[in-house]
Parts: C-alpha cells; structure tokens; sequence
C-alpha cells in the first residue's frame, strides 16, 4: 500500500512539473487562434447538422442567414488575421509544439500556416514539427500535399480537393464540380494515409465533401470544361 501511494505521489507531481512547463498564456493564444480558424469552417462544413450551424451563429452573435451569406469573407479576414499572429509567434519561439503548448493547441500554427499563402516557406517548419512528434504527423502529410498540388504536381496522401463551375452538357446550367487532386501512386494511398496517422480512407475522406471518390490526373481535369 505504502509503495502504491508513493507512486500515485510520483505521477501526480510529474503531471504538475509537465503542466507547469508548458507556455500557458502562449496556449491561451493559441487557443483563441485555433477556435477561430476552426468555427467559420466547421460552420460551412456538409457533415455539421442544422443544429449545429445554429449553435455557432448564436455563439458569435451573427444571424444565421448574415453568416451564412457572408462565411468566405469571415473566413479570409481570420486567416490573414491568424497568420499575423502566428508569425510574430514562431519569430520568438519557432514551433509551439507539444512540448510547449499541449494538445490540440499545437495544431494552431499548422492551421494558419494551411490556410495562408505561405505554406512553401514554413513547410520545413512543419515538416521538422511533425518528424519530432511536436506536431502529429497527419499534419505534415496534409500540408505536403497542399505544398504540392499548389505547385501543380500529383499529392501524396489525398488530403487535398478542388473545385471549378462546369456546364452540366444535359442542363446547360452552371454546377459545382468538386474532385480531388491528382494523387502519385493512388492504389497505395491509404496504406499511406494509415502510416501517416489517419483513421479514414481517402474515399471516407471525400465523402465528407458529398461525393465519390474518382481518381484522376491533371490531364484529365484539364479536359473537364
């Protein structure tokens, strides 16, 4: 009994030291950093309810119709926002990884880095991040995509979609053509994708987006008017 209190006494003061060593009013930061980035976009998600969609208005004091109207123009002005901050902040700490700021919050950098412009000069950041465990590794996966389809070339993970206005040839009406991107090797990806760390395939994945999986090449796309 003696030596079990002892090491209850022993985990409790090693969870203390841990959480004392972490960067809390950094991860306060970060933490607000990482709620905006994420409501606008879980707003504008297929897969939130109604609900749901409800919940998140009221919590930022819009009008559904008012967020739903204007989601884009709330979603860039907090991007361009949040990668201001995150700058400032990897200047004078370089990653704020796990060890710094915990979990999730060491999301929050990868997540304004993702929905910037500058995804090619931060991604050896990203990358060191996730190959010292600072960040999970599905995070680096989803930023190299990202880092190649901006330079027109196949993914590697199939994290990545894209989408254009196409005539339906049958309707003449304009419709929305969403597909993902070019993959390398795409029999292979999901066992890539497990490695990696994630816990969906690509065509869960994509059906997330309300479709079907259909692999194609950047040739083929540009065939697709």
């Amino acid at each position: 009994m003696k030596y079990l209190f002892l090491a209850i006494v022993c985990i409790s003061i090693t969870a203390c030291k841990s959480q004392k060593l972490l960067n809390m009013e950094l991860k306060k930061e970060l933490d607000q950093i990482l709620f905006d980035d994420q409501i606008y976009r879980e707003f504008s998600d297929n897969e939130t309810s109604e609900k749901r969609k409800d919940e998140i208005a009221q919590s930022l004091h819009l009008s559904r119709d008012s967020l739903q109207r204007n989601i884009w123009t709330f979603i860039n002005k907090t991007d361009t926002e949040n990668l201001k901050k995150v700058e400032s902040i990897i200047a004078k700490y370089g990653y704020p990884g796990k060890s710094l700021v915990g979990e999730p919050t060491n999301t929050a950098v990868f997540y304004a880095i993702q929905h910037s412009n500058k995804i090619e000069q931060y991604y050896s950041l990203i990358e060191k991040a996730g190959k010292t465990g600072e960040l999970p590794f599905k995070y680096t996966a989803m930023q190299l995509d990202r880092k190649l389809t901006n330079e027109g070339k196949p993914q590697i993970y199939g994290t990545q979609v894209g989408f254009r206005m196409i005539r339906n040839p049958k309707t003449g009406i304009q419709e929305n053509f969403i597909y993902v991107l070019p993959i390398e090797d795409a029999k292979n990806v999901n066992r890539r994708r497990k490695k990696a760390g994630f816990d969906t395939t690509v065509e869960e994945n994509t059906k997330r987006f309300g479709i079907e999986y259909k692999a194609y090449t950047y040739e083929e796309l540009s065939q697709i008017k």
